[in-house]
């Protein structure tokens, strides 16, 4: 049985975030956005491009590229969770999609305005490498730490993330400001070099985790079912059961609308800024360098906060920060606006990922054998916001023409979220009551 809290499982944990963080910053909050933006722009023609001869304004088509990466995830996860757990393999699982989205990111290197289509699939498959490796991750949580220590654990593995990212972002910058100093001309490849090398750290630091965490238990006997069907029957059996937890059960609708707003800012911000405001691909990646280098301080203020007042007390601060942040893009106009608000961004982004992840994994039951099926259904319900939310941002844009009316319905979501908080907030005081009159 592996033993819980072991300081070298657990970095070795906290190093698949730093492998697979470049991919999140590079890919989707720096570079490649601020690239895509650069070559597919044209106003004469409202910004529009063919994809497979179908017209789509630019930044929509990446929003709906993403979201459709994701829907894929939330229809195969069940399936293999649920492998999963039955042959207690998820190393496998992790390794595969690493390698997926290491190779996808490989890809990028061709890609420029002429091959269009290969750069929205590379684009889409490094989503889906990414977040589905990172569902087997997060499902080591509990089986590496104790209960008392998964909010620290949880915190490092994003601190790790961040660290890592920044180091690898730190040396594509050199390419994308300095092109002359390493001999290039070529305007694309700068930014091709940058995603090449984010698929070669991404395998590369992967190797770390991949020889030191456990390869999973096999729990057969609680799958009776035909893997593939038996998936979604073990998602249902979750939803069963997250029904008789009052407080997991509270939790998971308030994740699911908040999330719906976090994850598409992250994901759109750099090509807002971009588009709306007109910055250069240098302004772009040093205000998502500032955004990684205070998340770091982030995550790790929001974890001694969680100790001091509690998971669901911070993530309802959190949460109207975040509102705030929705209210504020909308009426930036210049590049010190957008920095001011990127560095609130900062603050909160890796503190709420944190927290969620380790609320959640406190809610669980002590000891579940299926720890798979549990962290797809919370991944899953994750998934499916990044698709509600990129696609409102994209249809807005659409119809409105502006990212600015996109990021107010965002923050109709997070509105909706912090309501659903104070409700849980409610129910845990309620638990705390009866298990105190219970222990009398």
């Amino acid at each position: 049985m592996q033993v819980k809290n072991n300081k070298k499982t657990i970095r070795a944990w906290a190093m698949f975030d730093w492998a697979n963080s470049a991919y999140n910053l590079v890919i989707t909050s720096t570079i490649f956005p601020a690239y895509y933006v650069a070559i597919t722009n044209n106003p004469e023609n409202g910004n529009r491009v063919k994809f497979f001869g179908w017209s789509f304004v630019n930044t929509a088509l990446s929003d709906y590229a993403l979201a459709f990466a994701y829907l894929i995830m939330v229809l195969l996860l069940p399936i293999l969770s649920s492998i999963a757990d039955y042959k207690g393999n998820k190393k496998v699982f992790i390794q595969f999609f690493t390698l997926l989205g290491s190779a996808a990111c490989c890809g990028l290197f061709f890609f420029n305005a002429e091959r269009l289509e290969i750069g929205i699939i590379c684009f889409a498959l490094a989503a889906i490498g990414y977040s589905g490796g990172f569902v087997f991750y997060n499902s080591y949580l509990p089986e590496i730490a104790t209960l008392d220590m998964q909010d620290k654990v949880s915190a490092k593995g994003f601190t790790y993330g961040y660290i890592g990212s920044v180091l690898l972002q730190l040396i594509c910058f050199a390419f994308v400001l300095s092109p002359a100093t390493f001999g290039i001309t070529d305007k694309s490849l700068p930014a091709q070099l940058s995603f090449l090398l984010v698929g070669l750290w991404w395998i590369g630091f992967a190797m770390i985790p991949f020889s030191i965490l456990p390869k999973g238990s096999p729990n057969a006997q609680t799958h009776q079912h035909h893997i593939i069907k038996g998936g979604f029957i073990e998602l249902g059996k979750v939803w069963v059961k997250v029904k008789s937890m009052p407080l997991l059960k509270r939790f998971l609708p308030s994740f699911f609308f908040y999330s719906m707003g976090v994850q598409t800012i992250m994901l759109v911000a750099t090509g807002f800024a971009a588009k709306e405001l007109k910055m250069e691909t240098s302004a772009l990646i040093s205000i998502i360098l500032i955004i990684q280098i205070v998340a770091i301080g982030g995550a790790t203020l929001m974890s001694r906060l969680s100790d001091k007042h509690g998971n669901v007390r911070v993530l309802i601060l959190v949460v109207a920060i975040w509102i705030a942040v929705c209210i504020a893009a909308y009426f930036t106009t210049t590049a010190t606006q957008f920095y001011i608000v990127a560095i609130i961004v900062g603050l909160v982004m890796g503190g709420i990922q944190s927290l969620s992840r380790s609320t959640y994994s406190k809610y669980l039951p002590e000891n579940i054998p299926d720890t798979a099926s549990f962290f797809s259904f919370y991944d899953v319900t994750e998934k499916l916001a990044i698709v509600g939310g990129l696609f409102s941002f994209g249809i807005i844009e659409e119809i409105t023409g502006s990212m600015r009316n996109s990021a107010l319905v965002l923050g109709l979501f997070f509105v909706i979220g912090l309501f659903l908080l104070f409700s849980l907030l409610r129910t845990e005081q309620k638990v705390q009551k009866n298990s105190e009159f219970s222990a009398l």
